[in-house]
Parts: structure tokens; sequence; C-alpha cells
């Protein structure tokens, strides 16, 4: 009798859960519409953001000389990528904008990438093609994030922080991109916030 109550209980349990999961809706943390933009991706091709809105996509800031945060931001970015592609997910883009332009040409961001195990390129942009100073306003203006390039030529300094932007090109919530404690990169609220950002869109 006790352990058919205890069994009871775990079903009744996993349907809340499941019931919680199925009825989950997309809350913004933040509404930073972004300034529009041409740049040029790692394979060369011109993108702007009336490019990337009608889907949500990802974003960060990152450089390839870096030898701290990005390592990590880009291999947390493709695992959030795996997770997408587990859950079915399609209409989505991971952006990624280059802190140091100078240095990053689309040749660069392209050899860059092809060391991250990538799930679909296709959804990837690897963005160039300013100067400095228009990175730091922009990652500014458009993100409320930090870039600044030191003045004696050291490393760049930046958030590690991964944005999530909406269909129609506002930024609605951010999340930690690197950690060094275990857990401490959401990726399944990310990519569980992407598809439902993609299935409220779609009236699902």
């Amino acid at each position: 009798m006790k352990k058919g109550l205890l069994s009871l209980i775990g079903i009744i349990m996993i349907i809340m859960i499941l019931s919680a999961c199925s009825n989950y809706k997309f809350k913004p943390d933040v509404n930073y519409p972004i300034e529009d933009f041409t740049m040029t991706d790692h394979r060369g091709d011109k993108i702007t953001l009336e490019d990337l809105k009608g889907e949500p996509w990802l974003a960060m800031f990152i450089f390839t000389n870096c030898t701290t945060v990005c390592p990590p931001m880009t291999f947390n970015m493709t695992e959030i990528q795996s997770e997408l592609v587990d859950r079915g997910v399609e209409d989505y883009k991971i952006v990624a904008f280059s802190v140091d332009p100078e240095f990053d040409s689309p040749e660069v961001l392209a050899k860059y990438l092809s060391l991250y195990p990538v799930p679909d390129d296709s959804k990837w942009h690897l963005l160039t093609g300013y100067d400095q100073k228009f990175i730091e306003q922009f990652a500014m203006n458009s993100f409320k994030t930090f870039v600044k390039k030191p003045d004696n030529g050291g490393e760049v300094t930046h958030m590690s922080t991964f944005h999530l932007v909406d269909e129609t090109g506002t930024v609605v919530k951010n999340y930690s991109g690197y950690s060094e404690t275990e857990g401490g990169v959401p990726f399944d609220t990310i990519a569980i916030d992407i598809k439902t950002l993609i299935e409220e869109r779609l009236g699902k």
C-alpha cells in the first residue's frame, strides 16, 4: 500500500513538471533595440541587421587572439547549438562580433571557427569589417556591454556574456557565457528560451 502511494506521488510529480515545462512562457529581462549595421562575416558575405531579423539569434563578443575567456565561450556556444539540435530547433542564428577587427579578417575568423566542434556552421556568422572605435560604441549602445582595447596594445577587454536577440533585432535576455564553476553556463535554459521564442512567434 505504502509503495503504491509513493509510486502515485512520483507519477503526479512528473506530470506537474511536464505541465510546467509545456506552459513555459518566455519573459524578457531587457529591451535593447540594436542599431543598424553592415558587417562582413567569416565567409566574406555582407551581413546587415535586416538579414538577421525574422529569427532569434544568440550573440557574443570575442576575438581570435584571446587567451582567456573567448575559447571556452566559443566552445560553450557549440554546446548550446548541440542542445538546439537535440531539441529539433532550426530557425535561429549564432553571431559573434570580433572586438579586434584590425586583426580578425574573415579568413582569420573562418580558421578560428574551424578549430571548434560546430554542429552546424551554416547558422554561424563571425563578424568583422569595422574599426575599433565602432565596435566599442556599438557594443555599449546596442548591447550595453563593455569593450575596450588598451592603448598599450594589450588584450581587448570585453564581457563574457551571451545575449539573446529576438526576431525583431532587440536584445531580450543575457546569460553567463563563461564560468569556472560547473553549471555556471545555463545551456538548457538558453536552448529552451530560443525554442520558446520561435514557437511563440509561430503561434504554437
